[in-house]
């Protein structure tokens, strides 16, 4: 072992000691927190029972917690009953923190880490593994990584709340990695009176931002009822030329059929067009290995690119309830998802004096390139289960199945120049000023159709009082038809937890899962690798207080899986495309906790942490640009004596991260490495009248500079910025 091996390791040994010290310390607070509460929250019961049901519910509408939910098991369960880590982000912390997209909230989502590719390329992971199932309303889209449709920046403003299940979640998703699923939850029309909100938002970098959300009966009983919510955003950047605007309109009508049937009709556009984007971030060293200096707000991206995205999505949704307790539920989507981008990227390598570039490739003289894309994804789905309880041996039981059919067509086109060192120039002088590339015909780039049948059984059994089994299983029909090949899979996933109830506030669980994921990479012969196979362990402790309204969670977990995708080095037998093969032996293991809801009526806080340990079969790190170690915290008090004022704010932290990237040819690799830092953010609201709001939002309140990409180049993170919203109710 040399001595950097044996300094790296070293420094390995010392960080892992130092996080699990930040854990432990974690876990502790985690424990404390509602100990301490409990106190507080007999005096709170005992305080408000002479207040209304309405009063009540008014305190709970504006809580970080969510009392029920289908996430994990698609029964009606509280979040103690879920044999999982679950995290769940209610619409008043999306509106205290301002989160005005999905990214904004994953990114504050415990145990979830973000990846940057540029300002608009957004990938997460949880666990080390990327999120690839994405739902709305339960039903899932599969996240390709090659290509980016918006995902992440679908508005926040359509959603009543995001659920997040880290592990692997087969039984809800059939094939994915075992990450996590995140389940975005649509706003309905249950008001029967003509209600609304309208907000306007100014903030740096000139960001504007408008949205209403009306809701009315259609009739005059009320039986039939609708919400339209309707926004524009648009923005510079802290990079130079960087504008966005967005554009998103969301209907839907609930109707009461019958005194148990209810049916909803939605339709939902988001629009968001990009100038002058950054594709990739800037080189982040000099030829001679030497850090460059680049200022945040340096931008490659020429006058003329653009990158724009578009979704449309139809939706509906029967309930239909029975005497018995029992619920049969029927959802069908048709989505349909465009990109249209022309977009310049640089790749190589510049002589620190002179401004030359050097191409990262051998034999192959290019410092980057543009491109031409569009590219069109469309998803049919349909999901139907019936759930309720039954009785057996004495006691009663619950009882989940259903089948779902999904069919998902990816279509891209594209056509790429290539920008010689000669045709770029000096980068040291580089503004930005390229000329358009003459583009040529499109050619394809990718065609498939994927298709997934399955059905799915859970039931939760209560073997004594405080003991309850839930057991599962998923079969899934898995099926890609590509420009090249047609491929089936057919696998089961068994799903198994056990919860016990230690006392009135806390309960003890254990999990099982597998792990099933097809996989599009080729050996070197061309054939196509067997799926990631594996298995999904976890226990832990969960506890709620005062009805859910304060819950925690503490996990520990391991994941193993087989079959991993790893490069070969190699090329596929008459092919450019890269030959992998598939590796045993990964294992993911690690602790989590949560606390989030209200600690008193005028307190709300969500504070999370965790740390894992990703390994290959050899020992190396999987994904070391994730961080391993993290703690993210926001709450928000209400002042007693001054009740129209909340303040609050938050912090998140991260341990540092690296990578080993390829240097130009005989460089060997370089370290990559940005170190563990804070990010803290304020926040107040004052309520003016009953009807007007006013509040302001602070993030980076540090100015804090920091890298979101780990590899060859650099995507800096936002400065300090602000913005000051008035909303008003009706």
């Amino acid at each position: 072992m040399s001595f950097a091996q044996r300094f790296n390791r070293e420094k390995g040994a010392a960080h892992i000691k130092t996080s699990y010290t930040v854990v432990a310390a974690l876990v502790a607070l985690a424990i404390y927190i509602p100990q301490a509460h409990a106190a507080d929250a007999a005096k709170e019961q005992t305080l408000t029972v002479s207040g209304t049901a309405d009063s009540a519910d008014s305190t709970a509408a504006t809580d970080y917690s969510v009392p029920v939910t289908n996430a994990g098991t698609k029964m009606s369960l509280t979040s103690r009953d879920i044999p999982q880590s679950i995290s769940i982000t209610s619409k008043q912390r999306m509106e205290d923190q301002q989160l005005q997209s999905l990214g904004d909230v994953l990114n504050n989502t415990t145990g979830v880490m973000e990846n940057v590719a540029d300002m608009d390329r957004r990938t997460y992971y949880s666990r080390g593994f990327l999120i690839d199932n994405y739902m709305v309303d339960g039903i899932p889209t599969t996240f390709q990584g090659q290509w980016n449709l918006g995902d992440a920046q679908s508005d926040t403003a359509l959603y009543e709340r995001v659920e997040v299940v880290r592990g692997a979640t087969g039984l809800m998703t059939g094939a994915g990695n075992p990450s996590a699923s995140v389940n975005m939850v649509r706003k309905h029309a249950d008001s029967k009176e003509f209600t609304g909100n309208v907000s306007a938002t100014y903030g740096s970098w000139n960001k504007q931002r408008y949205v209403a959300d009306l809701s009315a009966p259609l009739s005059e009983s009320g039986n039939v009822r609708g919400r339209l919510v309707a926004g524009y955003q648009d923005n510079d950047s802290f990079v130079e030329r960087y504008s966005a605007e967005k554009k998103f309109v969301y209907g839907v009508v609930d109707a009461d059929l019958t005194d148990s049937t209810t049916l909803s009709v939605g339709y939902e556009f988001q629009q968001t067009n990009a100038d002058s984007p950054t594709w990739g971030g800037l080189p982040r060293w000099y030829t001679d290995g030497s850090a460059t200096s680049y200022r945040r707000g340096f931008n490659t991206a020429p006058d003329w690119a653009y990158n724009d995205k578009e979704s449309k999505k139809l939706f509906v949704n029967l309930k239909q309830n029975f005497d018995n307790g029992w619920q049969l539920t029927l959802n069908g989507t048709h989505n349909e998802t465009f990109l249209d981008s022309r977009q310049l990227y640089i790749s190589g390598y510049f002589d620190k004096n002179t401004g030359a570039g050097v191409s990262p490739y051998a034999d192959y003289p290019v410092v980057g390139g543009t491109g031409y894309n569009t590219g069109k994804r469309k998803v049919d789905s349909v999901d139907t289960f019936a759930s309720g309880p039954y009785q057996l041996f004495g006691r009663q039981h619950e009882l989940m199945a259903g089948v779902s059919y999904s069919k998902q067509q990816n279509t891209y086109y594209g056509t790429f120049a290539n920008i010689t060192p000669e045709e770029l120039g000096d980068f040291n002088a580089y503004n930005g000023q390229y000329p358009e590339t003459d583009w040529g015909e499109r050619s394809l780039s990718q065609r498939d159709v994927t298709r997934q049948k399955s059905a799915y059984l859970a039931t939760r059994v209560t073997l004594a009082d405080p003991l309850h089994l839930i057991l599962g299983a998923r079969y899934t029909r898995w099926s890609t038809d590509t420009l090249t090949d047609n491929i089936e899979k057919n696998n089961i996933t068994p799903y198994g937890g056990l919860i016990y109830d230690i006392n009135e506030n806390w309960s003890a669980y254990a999990s099982y899962t597998s792990v099933f994921q097809p996989q599009s990479y080729r050996d070197v012969n061309g054939s196509y690798l067997a799926p990631v196979v594996g298995k999904n362990y976890e226990a832990g402790l969960k506890s709620d207080w005062m009805n859910s309204r304060l819950t925690t969670t503490l996990a520990v977990f391991r994941i193993e899986q087989d079959n991993v995708a790893e490069s070969t080095g190699r090329s596929v037998a008459g092919s450019t495309d890269t030959a992998y093969v598939g590796k045993n032996g990964t294992v993911s293991r690690g602790v989590e906790f949560e606390v989030n809801g209200a600690l008193t009526d005028n307190w709300q806080m969500t504070v999370g942490g965790t740390h894992y340990i990703a390994e290959d079969s050899e020992g190396e790190a999987v994904n070391p640009q994730l961080p391993r170690t993290q703690l993210k915290l926001f709450t928000s008090y209400r002042l007693p004596m001054l009740q129209q004022l909340t303040v609050g704010g938050g912090v998140n932290w991260q341990t540092k991260v690296w990578d080993e990237v390829g240097a130009p040819e005989g460089n060997g690799t370089w370290h990559a490495e940005q170190g563990s830092y804070a990010l803290v953010n304020l926040f107040g609201r004052y309520q003016v009248t009953k009807q007007l709001t006013i509040q302001g939002n602070l993030n980076n309140l540090f100015d804090k500079e920091y890298d979101t990409n780990i590899g060859n180049y650099i995507v800096y993170g936002e400065p300090r910025n602000f913005s000051l919203t008035a909303s008003y109710s009706f």
